[in-house]
């Protein structure tokens, strides 16, 4: 197959991907909407000591969950299954075309980042009882793709010089698949804050601070690995480790500040709405890096065609 039809490929595939992603988030949102309530906190009124508590009122009966709603979360996963199977179709036939590693500009890179983020949440999914994320790693996965569509798209074709090195299968892979962990971290931090107490559909407060700190954990040593590679990568390249690039700056804040939340974490024992507006902040430094820096910012970096 000729490089153009395998870079059209890349292109239906991604926009399969976008389709899909967005039926797996609808039935997982089904069986979120209407499935079982989880957590049932009764209420409780202070009395007096000796005091009568026979007329304290009973707690609301949780609400039946739907008998079909499980089966749209199974058709929910079997979407995400084949929507990542087209996102992994799009990557490699875009490799192919341009006969590379297919993360060389700010579109590839964002395919293949949220191609990493589905991947944790289905490994995790095998594991884990975390289908109830299905629903917004699905929503970023289809916005996310559909960004990258529309604003970030650039025609298939070779890099420039500085791109053109092994460093790019070792300090981007790590920092495509740290940025797909941190994704998920950030999914589940963002509902932690959302999620009220009492009657919930979506899972505890304790459970969803768990997956976030989880995949955190795992996914920091490889952002640091990422930005000692960029180090190393910038020495050959341009002949130093640090050059106050905008790039540069705001990947080691990233790592800094997720640094802070597992410090603080580990050492001071922070836990609950605290430690999860740090590592949210923290999401924050690693998005605006990872995009924004491209789109508002110049810099060395700019050569992921899209601040021209």
């Amino acid at each position: 197959m000729s490089p153009d039809r395998l870079a059209t490929l890349s292109d239906q595939l991604v926009l399969a991907a976008i389709l899909l992603y967005l039926a797996a988030m609808i039935g997982y949102a089904l069986e979120l909407a209407f499935g079982r309530v989880t957590e049932t906190v009764k209420e409780r009124r202070l009395v007096a000591v000796g005091g009568p508590s026979d007329d304290l009122p009973e707690p609301a009966p949780a609400p039946e969950p739907a008998s079909w709603a499980p089966k749209a979360g199974l058709v929910g996963t079997a979407a995400m299954w084949l929507g990542w199977a087209a996102n992994v179709g799009g990557t490699l036939t875009r490799g192919l075309a341009v006969d590379r590693w297919p993360w060389g500009n700010m579109y590839e890179f964002v395919v293949a980042m949220l191609l990493a983020a589905v991947t944790v949440f289905l490994l995790l999914q095998l594991r884990y009882p975390v289908r109830f994320l299905g629903a917004f790693v699905g929503v970023v996965a289809a916005i996310g793709l559909g960004f990258a569509v529309r604003v970030l798209y650039t025609q298939a074709g070779p890099v420039v010089p500085a791109l053109d090195s092994y460093w790019v299968a070792i300090h981007v892979t790590a920092a495509v698949a740290a940025s797909g962990l941190f994704i998920v971290g950030g999914v589940a931090a963002a509902l932690f804050l959302i999620r009220k107490e009492g009657p919930s559909r979506l899972p505890s407060r304790a459970d969803l601070e768990r997956v976030a700190h989880r995949v955190i954990v795992i996914a920091f040593p490889i952002w640091t690995f990422a930005v000692i590679s960029g180090a190393l990568w910038a020495d050959k390249a341009w002949g130093r480790y640090w050059g106050w690039d905008p790039k540069e700056v705001w990947a080691f804040i990233t790592w800094v500040a997720y640094a802070a939340y597992l410090h603080a974490r580990a050492t001071a024992g922070w836990k609950g709405k605290a430690a999860m507006i740090v590592s949210l902040i923290a999401f924050a430094c690693l998005m605006f890096n990872l995009v924004g820096v491209n789109i508002f910012i110049g810099g060395l970096h700019s050569y992921a065609d899209v601040n021209k």
